[in-house]
């Protein structure tokens, strides 16, 4: 295993430790990082409560969410989000599929969530909302095919994360760090949001902020990922 690849797996295997940790992840939900040699083909991690370190925890596929490996057995029902927005995304290297409790309330009302603080400047691209039934007719709910991958990715748009109701969201990121980053500061937005509507009137932050906070914390992602590996990850 060359290098690279070692680290993305590693990550990988952090990234789904913190987000456990942080209640975004628990036995449902998934993480994804794009492939670091080939763009046309991603990693998707099998099993959240696998063993640190399982190399056979990692699933290869292709943009059609098609598995590398002839003998891969039981790929994941929900892969075809990854490979469509990847598919869709250049600019996407890892992807964070979250069934958060916080979340799904903007998920089925009218209100938005917008940028409370300057740790969610990305919220300024928009916040959409994916609507299966609207398009797609009465389904199970989960994105099981790449017609379904095809609309949400379409939902998704130019956008940080996408909502999906009733039930959760999807994340992306330049990195498996940012897209971590995202999907737990979008959560702690998501918490705030309410009790600063109830106290009257919030103040969220213009898009000028926004933009210009986002910018900031690209910079230094290091940061909050080394804190959240010592935090989940050091005593593995």
């Amino acid at each position: 295993m060359d290098t690279e690849t070692t680290r993305i797996f590693e990550e990988l295997c952090f990234a789904t430790r913190i987000l456990a940790g942080e209640g975004i992840l628990d036995g449902f939900g998934h993480v994804s990082a794009r492939h670091p040699r080939h763009g046309d083909r991603y990693y998707l991690v099998r099993d959240n409560a696998a063993e640190p370190g399982d190399a056979g925890n990692f699933m290869e596929l292709d943009l059609e969410s098609n598995p590398i490996a002839k003998d891969c057995a039981n790929p994941s029902i929900e892969r075809f989000l990854h490979g469509e927005i990847y598919k869709a995304r250049s600019d996407v290297n890892a992807i964070v599929h979250t069934h958060a409790p916080a979340l799904i309330p903007f998920g089925v009302s009218k209100t938005q969530l917008q940028p409370l603080y300057h740790m969610c400047g990305f919220l300024a691209y928009g916040v959409p909302v994916f609507d299966i039934r609207q398009d797609n007719g009465m389904t199970d709910m989960l994105i099981t095919s790449q017609e379904l991958g095809f609309s949400l990715a379409r939902c998704l748009d130019k956008s940080a994360l996408v909502l999906m109701r009733g039930h959760g969201a999807t994340v992306v990121g330049a990195s498996v760090k940012e897209a971590v980053f995202r999907a737990i500061y979008a959560t702690l937005n998501a918490q705030a949001q309410p009790v600063a509507m109830q106290l009257g009137n919030p103040t969220y932050l213009c898009a000028q902020e926004a933009f210009l906070a986002d910018d900031l914390h690209r910079s230094v992602m290091h940061r909050p990922w080394k804190f959240l590996v010592r935090k989940w990850c050091d005593n593995e």
